[in-house]
């Protein structure tokens, strides 16, 4: 299985990765609908927050809305959900997002296009 991996200390805060993800996921460009966040440090560094598919969301979802794809990667059928948002405050990563404007919670999916809007190399795919 390929994730999203991280190399917090390459980022330059530039936020195309939150553009690409947020233009695959949604069709815009609004970092509050990015699965991915990038948040500056106090020390001038950044965080890196992305979904490690670790799926630990899986068994907290009450309507089975959330299991891993052919892939491994952990999905979410928003057919199922009943946006109940149990799995954003259940992820022990803070990855699972919820947004006012989009009906239920979303996450990285694993389609790395974050990772080739990325010019340093602060984001690449992993094979785990």
């Amino acid at each position: 299985m390929k994730i999203v991996a991280t190399k917090p200390e390459l980022c330059i805060g530039c936020k195309a990765c939150e553009e690409a993800c947020s233009k695959v996921l949604f069709k815009d460009t609004n970092p509050e609908k990015s699965a991915i966040r990038i948040t500056p440090k106090s020390d001038g560094e950044y965080d890196i927050n992305v979904c490690n598919q670790c799926g630990e969301c899986i068994d907290i979802c009450q309507v089975q809305a959330i299991s891993r794809n052919k892939n491994g990667v952990v999905m979410i059928d928003m057919d199922k959900c009943v946006q109940c948002y149990a799995c954003v405050g259940f992820c022990p990563i803070l990855a699972m997002r919820y947004q006012k404007e989009i009906t239920g919670p979303f996450k990285c999916i694993s389609c790395g296009a974050c990772t080739r809007a990325c010019t340093t190399g602060a984001i690449f795919m992993k094979e785990v």
